[in-house]
């Protein structure tokens, strides 16, 4: 049955893929988005009289009003994304990622869905061996991990809603970034050949930014079963360290030197490994493994050849 479907930021690194794909599937989708990142990545979905935009910032509540009304489905994903850019704007960080998710709460009816990303950074620094599972108590270290857990209380005690704690996202996208860590591991392999890692030890989970999407379309199409509820979305076989992430790049690229630095921390503290047992008995499985995205970046990386692609 096809959805009129709002996407707040859908012109960002997720959006710019999920967008597409909702279009091909019938779907109405409005997209709501500043262009903060630049203009190109949806310019492929205006020929289709099925996709609408809206310019704005998602704390205009005016605004808002008008692209919330009449949606079956809202996918809120403007956000600033990340420890560093959340650091460089605390305000803004707190108003979009937060106060701007408990105003569209506020202009929702509770029919409307809402299928909202946060992030598993949510957990911290996890228990050597054990993995963190939807149950786990979340102990955000950075304000972005606080503001995304504080809006993803929000939503699913609003009901109707389910929200996705993603996995570090890889892979190349129209709006690409290459700030993300396997991103930015693999474009330092191409282009300088050589990486420095601090605290190469630290442990985190991954997953392809078109299975996100793959996600998202899980979740809509069976939303009644899975609604109300957190779900941990990533690869169970790259719950992996920064070192093992090396490994892995350089058996593509056979000379990427990486070295750990004796001295010094990372700023990000994350140190977990993730269940995804939870979403995976829903009947989702990830299609894109670790290796298929360093291929896919290394070729992407042949094409781009400037750093402005990042989110600081």
């Amino acid at each position: 049955m096809a959805l009129k479907i709002l996407v707040t930021g859908g012109a960002g690194y997720l959006g710019s893929i999920l967008v597409p794909t909702l279009l091909g599937l019938g779907h109405e989708v409005t997209v709501v988005d500043n262009f903060m990142f630049g203009p190109n990545s949806l310019l492929e979905c205006c020929a289709n009289d099925k996709f609408s935009i809206m310019r704005g910032d998602v704390r205009d509540e005016a605004l808002m009003k008008k692209a919330v009304a009449g949606a079956d489905v809202l996918i809120p994903l403007a956000a600033l994304v990340g420890a560093p850019l959340c650091n460089k704007d605390p305000l803004a960080a707190v108003t979009i990622n937060r106060d701007a998710i408990e105003m569209m709460i506020k202009l929702s009816s509770k029919e409307q869905r809402i299928i909202m990303p946060v992030t598993n950074s949510g957990y911290g620094i996890g228990q050597k061996g054990k993995f963190c599972d939807e149950n786990t108590p979340l102990n955000p270290i950075s304000l972005y991990g606080k503001t995304k857990v504080e809006a993803e209380k929000m939503v699913l005690d609003r009901g109707n809603s389910i929200s996705f704690r993603l996995a570090t996202v890889f892979g190349v996208s129209p709006r690409m970034r290459i700030d993300l860590l396997v991103n930015d591991f693999v474009h330092r392999a191409v282009n300088d050949r050589f990486v420095i890692i601090f605290e190469g030890h630290f442990k985190r989970n991954y997953i392809h930014v078109r299975d996100v999407t793959r996600a998202f379309i899980h979740a809509i199409e069976n939303f009644e079963k899975m609604k109300n509820e957190p779900y941990n979305v990533g690869l169970s076989d790259a719950n992996i360290s920064k070192l093992e992430l090396c490994e892995r790049i350089q058996r593509q690229i056979p000379s990427f030197v990486y070295l750990e630095a004796p001295v010094g921390e990372d700023p990000d503290k994350r140190d977990y490994i993730v269940s995804n047992e939870k979403i995976e008995k829903t009947g989702f499985m990830p299609a894109h493994s670790l290796e298929m995205g360093i291929a896919e970046l290394i070729k992407g990386y042949t094409i781009i050849r400037n750093n402005k692609y990042g989110n600081v």
